[in-house]
């Protein structure tokens, strides 16, 4: 594994580039981001909106795809700012904390028409394990209907824009062409909305699953979309931590203390799945959400890499016994699957050239299950 020099994402980090210097493509999309003129984009973004603005006030001006999180809280406001008359649609996440709601019902307080769509639960806990099991994703029924689900809507309404947030390329790192993106595409969704291979046709005749069960994870035909997807984030100087602060002055709840397998107490707040799903990616890649968060603030100037190395060492890729206080047991029993069930797919799954494995080949584990990678980054 090699780190980037400036922050501290590996090269195992899928689409992730590390060019001659060392530095990583995240990193110097960063650095552009001080070459943009961001009042020109604030005009853009005021042409576009103004552009799909309902004349006679018949209709919706836009639809906000929202979680409860603090970006979607970020982009309601922004949107109420720009005097728009938004329908937010939230895709229900797979395992809704109590936070979660909490925070949704806040959205609905900022003065905006709300539709919550809640896919078949019966479904959605097969997907949960065929994707836990198939492809090291639990939250795979969630990354694909939190992209299709806020579409269907937009047809069935006839709303011709949606405002998405960031474009995670550009954030993390990805392909330039798709980096540089202000739209979201069919192509960009199976490229990089995390369906991670796994087709949702694919899925059909698995464990009883039939075509009519996978209508809200399906992208409505090209020809009855006529939907622009926009990405708030490249118009707006994207931020987290800023986005945080804005989504708390304006009603949203954090927790007291630092969630799980993270740095910060005020996102990944709203699906008891997500630690889980956090830990695969340390299982597979070598890195988790504390890695994301830690080089996010490295660039910003918030904290220095040697803060950053050992963050890392403290938070990520802790074994997943708790998160948001709900025990893996608990979290686990909707899929009917055991703790020593989710240890074996762990196991198939985690990659054998990054963690520590004795002269049998075995991983070696402490007394609470953690793995030991072979190589950190250096400060």
């Amino acid at each position: 594994m090699q780190y980037c020099k400036r922050c501290v994402m590996p090269d195992t980090k899928p689409d992730l580039v590390l060019d001659d210097e060392g530095i990583c493509n995240a990193c110097r999309s960063y650095e552009k981001r001080v070459e943009v003129d961001w009042d020109a984009r604030k005009i853009e973004l005021e042409k576009v909106v103004e552009k799909y603005r309902s004349k006679d006030g018949s209709s919706w001006d836009c639809i906000v795809p929202v979680s409860g999180g603090k970006d979607s809280t970020y982009q309601v406001v922004r949107m109420l700012q720009l005097g728009m008359n938004p329908l937010c649609v939230t895709a229900t996440t797979c395992h809704l904390s109590e936070v979660g709601r909490k925070n949704i019902e806040n959205i609905k307080q900022l003065g905006v028409d709300y539709v919550e769509f809640s896919p078949n639960p019966l479904v959605r806990r097969k997907l949960n394990r065929i994707g836990l099991t198939q492809v090291g994703d639990i939250s795979w029924p969630e990354h694909c209907g939190i992209f299709t689900i806020p579409v269907r809507a937009a047809v069935q309404y006839n709303v011709p824009l949606i405002v998405w947030g960031e474009n995670s390329q550009n954030e993390y790192g990805g392909p330039a062409t798709a980096a540089e993106n202000n739209v979201l595409t069919r192509r960009w969704l199976e490229e990089f909305g995390g369906l991670l291979g796994l087709r949702v046709t694919d899925l059909i005749g698995m464990e009883g699953i039939e075509a009519r069960h996978l209508i809200p994870y399906s992208y409505p035909s090209d020809e009855r979309v006529g939907v622009t997807g926009i990405f708030l984030g490249y118009y707006l100087p994207w931020d987290g931590y800023a986005n945080a602060l804005i989504a708390q002055a304006h009603g949203f709840t954090t927790l007291t203390n630092t969630v799980e397998g993270s740095l910060v107490s005020y996102e990944n707040l709203d699906n008891y799945q997500t630690g889980i799903h956090d830990y695969f990616k340390y299982l597979k890649f070598g890195f988790g959400r504390a890695t994301d968060l830690a080089c996010l603030h490295v660039r910003r100037g918030r904290i220095t890499r040697q803060d950053a190395v050992e963050m890392v060492r403290m938070h990520d890729g802790k074994f997943p016994w708790t998160y948001l206080g709900k025990s893996i047991e608990e979290i686990l029993a909707p899929l009917n699957m055991s703790v020593d069930e989710f240890i074996k797919v762990c196991d198939r799954f985690t990659n054998k050239k990054i963690f520590v494995t004795d002269a049998k080949g075995a991983l070696v584990k402490d007394r609470q299950g953690n793995l030991q990678k072979k190589q950190h980054p250096e400060a």
